[in-house]
């Protein structure tokens, strides 16, 4: 059996949909398993030792032109199954078009009226991601979702090993969207506020490295390093999977946690738990404002500025609450 996943969405969502290769090969271990996703996540599914193939779909060749070279690519390979976890058009095009046997996704692609089987996403439903995203399979499984799974690699974790001396904290202080992002002094407030027994560690991308410049630049602790845009997406991973705790906001570090079963603090703006895309390792506390606000949520993903003004959901949030997160992930380290 062939069968392609499709995720082309951000690298969260590539993530959380690692559970469904986890589950097919589990049913089926000797299916060929493809994976679908765009230029700039193909690092996060490098080697990964279950999967045949990853195709890339590289929107700067040319939207159309890369969507046409993949819908051939795909065609050739004749799958018995395409799973499209992606909502918008153009993949939904790719599976309806696909020659595949069989195509599953979700009615809200446009696309979907197309397909073989189509099944309900709401985010007010309560369910996780992953369980959304194995009703694509559960007729060929069962109705129990895997956990996301990534595979750094053994060079990954010897690159990291470096930084594993003594006991550490992991922390992603930056977000795509503004709101989803815990504000720059608060950040600044819990590193000068945790124990100088632990090295601090900064992740993110080479974008970000300026920002948490900005941070340590505040800072009064001697005990943070910037490692922004010195470690690819696994190597990021394998570092978080042995810290006590790693400090994410809701995005996509959060769900790399998850994937390496690491001790997560997820810290929760504007967005909250119930959409359903919350942290999955087993142990995972979410904090967030004490008691409702009247504006939140105000969107599932965020936005470039607080649409009230006051950014209470972020602002209100009392570093107390940090800190008993990692007391709490001591104890059980």
């Amino acid at each position: 059996m062939k069968i392609l996943i499709i995720q082309t969405a951000f690298l969260g969502d590539v993530v959380l949909a690692t559970a469904l290769v986890e589950k097919l090969h589990t049913f089926y271990p000797e299916a060929q398993l493809d994976f679908l996703l765009r230029k700039g996540n193909e690092g996060l599914l490098k080697d990964h030792p279950l999967l045949r193939q990853v195709l890339i779909w590289n929107k700067q060749e040319g939207k159309y032109k890369s969507l046409m070279r993949l819908l051939s690519q795909i065609r050739a390979e004749k799958y018995d199954l395409v799973v499209n976890v992606q909502r918008f058009g153009a993949t939904g095009f790719l599976t309806a078009f696909s020659g595949a046997k069989e195509t599953v996704g979700f009615e809200k692609n446009p696309f979907s009226r197309l397909f073989t089987r189509r099944y309900v996403h709401d985010v007010k439903s309560g369910t996780h991601e992953v369980e959304r995203n194995n009703m694509l399979i559960q007729s060929i499984t069962n109705a129990i979702p895997a956990k996301p799974k990534l595979y750094p690699g053994q060079t990954d974790f010897a690159k990291v090993e470096q930084w594993k001396q003594e006991p550490f904290v992991c922390m992603a202080p930056t977000s795509v969207w503004f709101t989803k992002q815990y504000p720059q002094e608060q950040w600044v407030t819990l590193i000068n506020s945790i124990d100088p027994k632990y090295k601090i560690y900064l992740l993110g991308s080479p974008a970000d490295k300026q920002h948490c410049e900005e941070i340590m630049a505040q800072s009064t602790s001697t005990r943070v390093e910037n490692l922004c845009g010195q470690l690819n997406l696994l190597q990021s991973a394998a570092l978080m999977r042995d810290a006590v705790l790693n400090y994410v906001n809701d995005s996509g570090p959060m769900h790399l946690a998850s994937a390496l079963n690491a001790p997560t603090c997820a810290i929760y703006c504007s967005t909250v738990q119930r959409f359903g895309f919350g942290p999955l390792a087993d142990f995972a506390e979410v904090v967030e404002r004490e008691g409702p606000l009247y504006c939140r949520p105000c969107g599932l993903h965020g936005y470039k500025a607080c649409p009230e003004g006051h950014f209470k959901c972020a602002r209100e949030i009392r570093n107390e609450q940090l800190l008993a997160v990692l007391e709490k992930a001591a104890a059980v380290a």
